[in-house]
């Protein structure tokens, strides 16, 4: 029985990236159990796990020892981002953080969006008086 928790979609991929090759290449990729067993050798050996189901089912797409795509270069920085801060002690860290930047980034999204609507009741109301003022 495994101490991990496969991912949601069943799938997960591993990269590798040595410096030598122009982008990081597929190691192994797999659904269900080897999904799992990748996830507990990567967990096993100290290698961080970043959990994006849409990300891992693009890149199962892909053969054992392809590099990612060039449209893919975004979301391979985001794991290495997510890799400089990862803290062994907690593992969980960088995913907590990266669900707040989410949440802070949505709520920033929804006060823009009302300040936005307010901004345009507002411009709605003056045009409103000054045709008013050209009717009089």
């Amino acid at each position: 029985m495994s101490r991990y928790d496969p991912p949601a979609t069943g799938r997960a991929v591993a990269l590798r990236y040595d410096g030598g090759s122009a982008a990081p290449i597929v190691v192994a990729s797999g659904m269900g159990y080897l999904a799992e067993r990748i996830v507990e050798v990567a967990a096993d050996n100290n290698v961080p796990v970043y959990e994006d189901n849409s990300l891992a089912t693009m890149l199962s797409q892909l053969q054992l020892g392809q590099q990612i795509p060039d449209s893919l270069y975004q979301a391979i920085v985001e794991i290495y981002v997510y890799f400089l801060n990862f803290d062994p002690n907690d593992p969980d860290k960088a995913r907590r953080e990266r669900e707040e930047a989410r949440k802070a980034s949505a709520a920033a999204a929804q006060a823009a969006a009302e300040a936005a609507a307010a901004q345009a009741a507002e411009q709605s109301d003056e045009d409103d008086e000054y045709e008013d003022d050209e009717e009089e």
